[in-house]
């Protein structure tokens, strides 16, 4: 296999110029560009990441962290984030913390301190000042999805806000029982997003000057099969079931259809459903949502990382508001 002094023979160039056009660092005219990338070609001459690591103090590989990687939501944010790094030239490395805390430990004690990646995307994780502390000492820059985390740049949804938007689209309809399927206190999230869903849930009741019925929340664990069981229990005593249901997940809410066809009620005749996040099935179901877009999500966590990693004119933003909407589908409408 050539070497770079190949190359750079072959191209008319010194080796230094090389090593500049093809790391697109420090000023090589486009013609030169050019005819290196060509001799690189012809030669099939492929840059020694080990070498450009030893070179640069750099791995060209950031970590992504993430509590789980089955659930759509957190894998969209993930395909965001790796399809902006590849643009950059970058690699990614995934960590999954389902395994739980010492899984965690591992990663946070052992893994990104390594040195093993340049730096680090926390996907939905509230990172102890600890966490931060080690990463920031090392000099890994930290970009945060679901924040705020202290001191570090982070892009959050306003989960209230979402959750009142998606139950004042059902008052609007005209809607007065109104069931909330969220998150139950094992299920409970770095960031608190069920706790903060079933909050503006309620805090849009209030504004209506509607009673909050504690028989019309049920539990479950932001899966397709948890909220098909959290609905049988709402739909299980026809004298006391709801109009309509405000889900937590799309995943709780395409459960909470299948669990509303399957004992012979009709989706919205009977019940309306709305959920979050236009899961990719959504528009399948006719699911009415609140969008959050994920993917868009993590793309602009690695916008803001490149800043973190090449520091350029743009000023430094510590908390970057996320954008969410109403998508009115067949799954919502006015009660009988």
């Amino acid at each position: 296999m050539a070497g770079i002094n190949e190359v750079a023979e072959l191209a008319g160039v010194s080796t230094a110029t090389v090593s500049r056009a093809l790391s697109g660092k420090g000023h090589v005219s486009e013609a030169t560009r050019d005819r290196v990338r060509a001799a690189a070609l012809e030669l099939e001459y492929v840059v020694s990441s080990n070498a450009s690591s030893l070179a640069t103090g750099r791995t060209k590989n950031v970590g992504v962290v993430i509590p789980f990687l089955n659930r759509w939501f957190f894998s969209s944010v993930v395909e965001g984030a790796e399809k902006a790094l590849l643009s950059h030239g970058y690699d990614l490395t995934l960590y999954n913390l389902s395994g739980g805390g010492g899984e965690r430990r591992s990663v946070f004690e052992h893994f990104l301190l390594r040195k093993r990646v340049d730096a680090v995307i926390a996907i939905s994780l509230e990172l102890t000042a600890d966490e931060v502390g080690r990463l920031l000492d090392l000099n890994k820059p930290i970009v945060g999805v679901g924040g705020p985390l202290a001191g570090v740049p982070t892009l959050s949804i306003d989960e209230v806000e979402v959750a009142r938007l998606a139950t004042e689209h059902l008052l609007a309809l005209g809607h007065r029982r109104i069931a909330h399927i969220g998150g139950s206190a094992p299920t409970e999230m770095d960031f608190h997003v069920p706790t903060n869903r079933r909050v503006g849930y309620v805090a849009a009741l209030e504004a209506a000057g509607i009673p909050v019925d504690p028989t019309l929340f049920q539990p479950a664990d932001f899966t397709l099969q948890g909220g098909y069981r959290a609905a049988n229990r709402l739909f299980g005593n026809p004298r006391n079931r709801p109009t309509a249901v405000f889900a937590a997940s799309d995943e709780m809410a395409i459960g909470t259809i299948l669990a509303a066809r399957d004992l012979g009620l009709h989706v919205p005749d009977d019940v309306s459903v709305i959920g979050v996040d236009d899961h990719d099935l959504s528009e399948f179901f006719g699911l009415s949502t609140i969008a959050q877009y994920p993917a868009e999500q993590g793309r602009r966590a690695v916008e803001i990382l490149m800043d973190e990693l090449h520091p350029g004119t743009r000023e430094r933003t510590l908390h970057t508001p996320l954008e969410f909407h109403l998508i009115v589908r067949s799954s919502t409408a006015p009660p009988r």
